[in-house]
């Protein structure tokens, strides 16, 4: 009978750390977001490594002592989650390619918090990996030099050398000029994005569900997944029911993609996108930030029109 109650008393405590890791991981999502985006420098990238670190986060959870440190603890899975992430693909690329990608160019100085913040993703790549991490989680995140220590595991001298250079090359690197060309889609993938948000903005969802594959899957990031047609096509019925988002067709991280305007402040900002997958001419794949706006901060955007 002990047994049962200690058995029930360890499940009871595993089930409260769940809870409470959930409740973090809701408020930290953003920030971790903008961690794992400037360390892969891709807003998309980085939510693939927010989700894969965020599973295994809940995977060690109950296996975990009570954490002195939870917040400090998320950011070094979502760290190591990072480094994974960038080691595969330098593996791919080695590959792919005829010589090894330069993954790691550097960041050095003091550099005002503007200007490290407002850096764009692909100027973080452009850093060594300790450089690009000690200076996102400073100056971007504002956590402290000990702290920064504690995720990256490294000591006080090296996490302050590479903060510093960091600051350096970033500097240097913002200095130099912005000559970025837009990329260029083929005329059939322009014609098929550019016909789903004619539809989409005319509010003719049942054309756009006619454009999904049996098999298509959709995925609502930070809420849900579906998939097969009769599911995914409930996606379109929800935005008929809400105001109209002004969609445009563009690239986010040079990825063709949707593009939303809020309805109530069509000459703002763009609010999140979408992200289609075709094949054989039908919809394959739905990937809609809807409900994690966050993750657009820092995109490298272009629209074909607007």
């Amino acid at each position: 009978m002990a047994d049962d109650v200690t058995g029930n008393g360890a499940g009871a405590v595993r089930q409260t750390a769940l809870q409470a890791l959930e409740r973090l991981a809701v408020e930290m999502r953003p920030q971790l977001h903008r961690y794992c985006a400037r360390m892969t420098g891709s807003v998309i990238d980085g939510e693939d490594v927010l989700q894969e670190a965020l599973l295994k986060a809940f995977e060690a959870a109950p296996r975990t002592e009570p954490l002195d440190n939870p917040e400090g603890w998320l950011f070094r899975i979502a760290h190591n989650s990072a480094l994974d992430f960038l080691r595969r693909r330098a593996r791919y690329n080695a590959a792919h390619a005829d010589e090894d990608l330069d993954m790691i160019p550097a960041l050095t100085s003091p550099v005002t918090e503007r200007e490290t913040v407002t850096a764009s993703l692909g100027t973080f790549m452009r850093l060594p990996v300790a450089q690009r991490s000690a200076v996102i989680l400073r100056d971007v995140l504002g956590y402290s030099v000990d702290e920064v220590c504690s995720i990256m595991c490294g000591s006080v001298a090296a996490t302050k050398g590479a903060l510093q250079r960091g600051r350096v090359r970033l500097r240097e690197l913002a200095a130099e000029p912005d000559d970025v060309r837009p990329p260029e889609l083929e005329t059939a993938e322009r014609a098929r994005l550019t016909h789903y948000v004619e539809r989409f903005n005319a509010r003719d969802f049942e054309s756009l569900r006619d454009m999904l594959a049996d098999d298509v899957r959709l995925e609502m990031v930070n809420r849900t997944r579906r998939a097969g047609r009769r599911d995914v096509s409930e996606y379109f019925g929800r935005y008929a029911e809400t105001s109209p988002w002004h969609c445009v067709p563009g690239f986010v991280d040079r990825r063709p993609a949707i593009i939303m305007f809020d309805p109530q402040d069509p000459s703002g900002p763009p609010r999140y996108f979408v992200l289609l997958d075709w094949e054989n001419g039908s919809i394959v794949n739905i990937r809609d930030f809807l409900f994690a706006h966050y993750a657009i901060e820092g995109a490298e955007l272009f629209t074909l029109d607007r």
